[in-house]
């Protein structure tokens, strides 16, 4: 199957020099190169720098979260929203590193979820993103399950977590950001 052409193609070396030092401080360290998304953000230099300083919190030292719930969330709204490239882009740069084994990556993608892939506080973790994904919302049984594993503040965070990745989905689908080289891919579910 052949990928779709990008509506919105990623800008391309050389940059300016006023997208340069941008897209050099939106570039993780020991990335291969400036990301696709970030090439497509930056046609928007402004909404580019704001979203930098929001979405870096995130995935930076400031956030109470660990790193690899973060990254469930991260990989699970991802596969819900069928965003392959952030998907496949932080299975390749954080899933090892977040503990994640190849098995729980495959599981980020089951739909409906096996119940016996996760601890009880990361299949709370799942479910959030489903519940969010599928009604917007968390039920009170779900909730009452999520606080008995997070204070307020990470609940708080756990929320807007996802649903900053939801509206990251929904630009590199819509614009159909072009998949990295260098990538993960995303398995059908399982």
């Amino acid at each position: 199957m052949t990928e779709a052409l990008p509506r919105i193609a990623p800008l391309e070396p050389p940059f300016d020099d006023a997208l340069g030092p941008l897209l050099a401080k939106m570039t993780p360290p020991g990335a291969p190169g400036v990301l696709a998304l970030f090439r497509v953000l930056a046609k928007n230099p402004k909404l580019a720098e704001r979203m930098m300083s929001t979405g870096g919190h995130f995935l930076g030292r400031h956030s109470s979260l660990p790193v690899r719930d973060r990254e469930i969330v991260i990989d699970r709204v991802s596969a819900r929203c069928g965003n392959e490239y952030e998907w496949g882009v932080h299975v390749a740069t954080f899933a090892q590193p977040a503990g994640l084994s190849d098995a729980e990556v495959r599981h980020t993608v089951s739909h409906p979820p096996d119940p016996d892939a996760w601890t009880p506080n990361e299949a709370a973790l799942i479910a959030m993103v489903d519940a969010l994904h599928e009604t917007s919302t968390v039920d009170d049984a779900l909730w009452a399950d999520l606080a008995s594993h997070y204070d307020e503040g990470q609940l708080v965070e756990l929320l807007m977590l996802a649903g900053w990745y939801h509206a990251i989905a929904f630009v590199c689908n819509a614009a159909r950001v072009p998949l990295e080289s260098w990538q993960a891919r995303m398995p059908r579910a399982l």
